[in-house]
């Protein structure tokens, strides 16, 4: 069980985490183990996070290590749940105060400003989870030749509405909070209202296509 841990946090919570890469194979995988382990008894529910699953469970486990074999052997045994959800268009405003980290990331690419928004609008990306803060969605698909690392100073608050990268991943902050990614655009979409119903715009397999509507000094 080398590959896989197993972990609580808190009471009647635990964290199943796979060591394998951030792709979407695997996220499919993902997708697959909380389907089956979400029908399992005691189970209350089953929410996947990138290359992770986290069970809200009805009652304190007395037996973690029977729990990580069973979710181990899913694990290694798990089809990938291909998800073909809905597209989202989103307006993107690159540059700018919102989007200070524009310039930063063409220099740490070697790109042009006008590649680097050419590549990161050209791709559809895939919701792999929701997470994060509420409404968060975390995005695989982004350009390898985007691969940037994450900031040394993070940033202590940036708007709703901030699209940032880092590594392979992209995404667009759905409430105003702290950041260590490099932040290139901003867009005016909400994507966690409480009142609405679900509350999260997204859900994992849904796609999103950045649309450039301007571009800021």
């Amino acid at each position: 069980m080398s590959d896989t841990r197993l972990s609580m946090i808190g009471s009647r919570a635990v964290l199943f985490e796979a060591n394998c890469p951030f792709d979407l194979a695997h996220q499919e995988r993902v997708w697959a183990l909380a389907k089956e382990a979400s029908q399992w008894d005691g189970v209350s529910q089953a929410v996947p996070g990138m290359t992770n699953l986290t069970l809200l469970l009805s009652d304190v486990p007395q037996d973690l290590t029977r729990l990580q074999k069973d979710l181990t052997s899913l694990w290694v045994s798990a089809q990938r749940l291909e998800i073909n959800g809905r597209l989202l268009e989103v307006d993107l405003t690159y540059g700018g105060e919102g989007g200070p980290h524009l310039a930063d990331v063409a220099e740490m690419t070697g790109l042009s400003i006008d590649t680097v928004i050419k590549l990161h609008s050209a791709q559809d990306y895939t919701v792999y989870a929701v997470g994060s803060h509420a409404g968060y969605c975390y995005l695989g698909g982004l350009d390898p030749r985007l691969d940037t690392p994450r900031r040394k100073v993070p940033l202590a608050n940036l708007p709703g509405g901030s699209l940032s990268v880092a590594g392979l991943q992209t995404g667009v902050s759905a409430s105003a909070g702290p950041s260590g990614w490099n932040t290139i655009g901003s867009a005016k979409v909400s994507f966690f209202e409480p009142d609405r119903s679900p509350p999260a715009l997204l859900q994992p397999g849904d796609r999103i296509r950045f649309r450039p509507v301007g571009v800021m000094a």
